[in-house]
């Protein structure tokens, strides 16, 4: 009788066993068929694109660190312009997805963020890295693997030359910094005598610095004193005092949001009344509140003005107005432009072959072919590229710092310089 139940229950566990591997054997064979996401998207470099319907795009900003807030400027350029392509269709039907790397402030988070990009996330391009310094170690890798890179803030001399897959919407130094000399000389044309001082640490600051230096020379002004300071640094009493005690007319400073600001800031409590002269790192509202009060009457040039009159400018400064009810700053309008460089060369590649059927280095290789070619309208006007990949721009400003009476709001008010 005891035999006769023990059988019985074995029989039992062996019918359940013999279930439960028919069922994991059809699960493993509908898995196999329909599952690409898995196991293949590894060997399938299509595989991630093809799935989701989406085309990924990288971004490798500053999310931390003390370049934070330069960061996160162009972090609200990409988004914008994702919500305003993704709304006009995308690319021809096909979705931007946007995948975010922080890149730190220095190279190391850059290198970290790219190869993140590149060999996890499986992203058709790259916008970034956040500063110049850190494209000199991040680029090269994008250029390695053929995957395209679009600097939308990295304007120090010699980044589109890193290498063929590398290019840029912020247009070079050389080509900007002139205007602002130009533009304080009209303000006051008794300038002779001129302080520089300069971020050392810094790649872009150090770049920058050399064709301020150089156009001071090349307009017969004297160079008075070159000041060195670091990107870190929060105390300049030392370099200002320096500089006030060779009694120079014109201050120009090449450095960051928050240490331009304060050097700025002591430069005026220690009792400097000439104008200054900033470099492109202060191109942004962020260093209204460092300075405050005292960044008024600061020259800065630039390669943009919400004021530029067009249809692709109006748009992008309505959507920004409306989600952060300020105007947007230059480095926002160039990483939309980055964007809108991507989605229209993408468009203009899916009507010549479905790029959804193409493996993915072939995507990445064919769209930096194409980016090249075309000729963009964007919130920075009319955009072109050389063939190493720099930005051909025709229009740039030279707008002044205005501050509000209670020192805290302000803005960039344009200079005519014509």
């Amino acid at each position: 009788m005891n035999n006769a139940i023990y059988l019985k229950h074995t029989q039992k566990i062996i019918n359940y066993t013999s279930l439960l591997l028919f069922i994991c054997t059809l699960l493993l064979t509908a898995c196999g068929k329909n599952g690409n996401i898995g196991a293949d998207s590894a060997n399938n470099p299509t595989a991630k694109k093809d799935v989701d319907n989406t085309i990924p795009i990288g971004i490798a900003f500053a999310q931390t660190s003390n370049v934070a807030l330069l960061g996160q400027e162009g972090t609200d350029g990409v988004k914008v312009a994702q919500k305003y392509f993704n709304d006009n269709g995308g690319i021809n039907g096909k979705p931007i997805k946007l995948i975010f790397q922080d890149t730190g402030g220095d190279e190391v988070g850059a290198i970290n963020a790219f190869q993140t990009l590149i060999n996890q996330d499986k992203v058709v391009g790259i916008i970034g890295p956040t500063l110049s310094q850190q494209a000199f170690s991040s680029d090269p890798i994008a250029d390695r693997d053929q995957v395209p890179v679009i600097g939308a803030s990295n304007t120090a001399k010699g980044i589109p030359e890193i290498g063929e897959y590398v290019s840029r919407v912020s247009a070079s130094v050389a080509v900007v910094a002139p205007y602002a000399v130009k533009a304080a000389l009209k303000q006051n044309p008794h300038i002779k005598r001129v302080a520089v001082f300069y971020a050392d640490n810094d790649a872009f600051s150090k770049s920058e610095t050399e064709i301020f230096q150089k156009t001071v020379k090349d307009l017969n002004l004297d160079l008075v004193t070159v000041q060195k300071f670091e990107t870190t640094d929060t105390d300049f009493q030392a370099q200002a005092s320096s500089a006030i005690n060779l009694k120079p007319d014109l201050a120009i400073a090449s450095g960051l949001a928050v240490d331009g600001g304060n050097l700025v800031k002591q430069l005026r409590e220690l009792g400097y009344h000439g104008l200054i002269i900033g470099g492109n790192g202060f191109n942004t509202s962020h260093i209204f509140s460092v300075c405050r009060a005292l960044c008024d009457g600061v020259i800065v040039a630039q390669a943009y003005s919400p004021e530029y009159q067009s249809k692709i400018n109006t748009a992008f400064r309505q959507v920004f107005q409306s989600q952060y009810h300020r105007e947007p700053p230059q480095v926002t309008a160039q990483a939309f432009t980055a964007l809108q460089v991507y989605v229209e060369a993408l468009k203009s590649l899916d009507k010549k072959r479905q790029i959804n059927n193409l493996k993915l280095p072939q995507l990445r290789k064919e769209l930096n072919q194409e980016l090249l070619k075309l000729t963009y309208q964007t919130p920075l006007g009319e955009i072109a590229f050389t063939p190493v990949g720099d930005v051909i721009q025709k229009e740039f400003y030279v707008a002044q710092l205005k501050m509000e009476p209670n020192g805290v709001n302000g803005k960039f008010a344009l200079l005519n310089t014509k």
